[in-house]
């Protein structure tokens, strides 16, 4: 476990608990700084998955868009592939089964209803290269400071479903990028052990606002948050914030990665988050939305 300057101190009970390792598994988030070449994209992330793999990671996550960057927001319109057929998903699949983890896609373009759009979509593979769970994104980014211009709806058709899918390490909560902005997402999941949130945060935006929302959303739902993300200059002009992290539910960043391509790797004490949230049963407190 690796405590910040930023982090708040644990109770000494809490700390206890943290230290012991007799339920820990790994899990792994990759920081990327994707291109517009899609299979020069893949061999990267195939070096970063081996290396997340090596340290005994059980929960690997790519971030969003890891596989295509391009020089325009069209380009990734171009690549895009059906559910279920393309080199994209058939290297997630034969990545997850030859490494025996469960494989978070971060996110890839996939076939919409719409000609010129496509569906930002996260995909999970189990430890035999099934899918078992799909996530697209809801919430579309829209941005304008300066000389930054984003608007998401040109080229994406938003999700609709909350995505909650079940695993042998807990039941893990799907979102990507711009739904972190939106905290009734995360309430909608109900109870998770592990939040997935796969970015290519701004620099500006990242830089404002990233660790504060991210600390946030492990805090409120007293869960382990994983948060790969794209970070660093990319071919295209573009520069994301990186500072891949992971957070456990008492809200102390195990691990971070401020810039560059890496692997962030931390621990889960499936019997911490459970001592944390006896302790403060924020989750069964609540009132506002619950039908009794």
């Amino acid at each position: 476990m690796i405590l910040t300057k930023n982090s708040p101190p644990l109770p000494e009970a809490l700390l206890h608990v943290q230290q012991s390792t007799q339920t820990f598994f790994r899990i792994a988030a990759i920081q990327m700084a994707s291109g517009p070449n899609v299979q020069a994209n893949l061999e990267e992330a195939t070096r970063l998955i081996e290396l997340a793999a090596s340290t005994g990671a059980r929960i690997i996550a790519l971030p969003e868009y890891f596989a295509i960057m391009g020089m325009k927001e069209t380009d990734k319109v171009i690549v895009r592939e059906r559910e279920g057929d393309g080199p994209i998903q058939a290297w997630m699949s034969a990545i997850a089964a030859k490494h025996r983890i469960w494989l978070i896609g971060g996110s890839i373009p996939i076939e919409s209803s719409v000609p010129n759009k496509v569906r930002n979509t996260c995909f999970v593979y189990d430890k035999a290269g099934k899918q078992v769970a799909r996530y697209d994104k809801i919430h579309l980014f829209n941005f304008s400071m300066g000389s930054e211009n984003f608007s998401e709806e040109r080229t994406i058709e938003p999700g609709d479903k909350v995505v909650v899918v079940d695993s042998p390490y807990g039941r893990i909560g799907l979102s990507i990028c711009y739904d972190l902005r939106f905290p009734e997402l995360y309430r909608a999941m109900g109870d998770v052990n592990i939040i997935v949130i796969p970015s290519a945060f701004t620099a500006t935006t990242g830089k404002a606002h990233w660790e504060t929302l991210i600390r946030a959303r492990a805090i409120e739902s007293l869960a382990y948050v994983l948060a790969p993300a794209q970070g660093g200059y990319h071919v295209n002009g573009r520069e994301t914030h990186g500072d891949s992290m992971i957070v456990d539910p008492w809200g102390v960043i195990l691990d971070r990665l401020p810039r560059g391509s890496g692997v962030v790797v931390a621990g889960v004490n499936p019997h911490y988050q459970q001592t944390v949230r006896k302790s403060l049963p924020a989750l069964s407190n609540r009132t506002i939305g619950i039908t009794k």
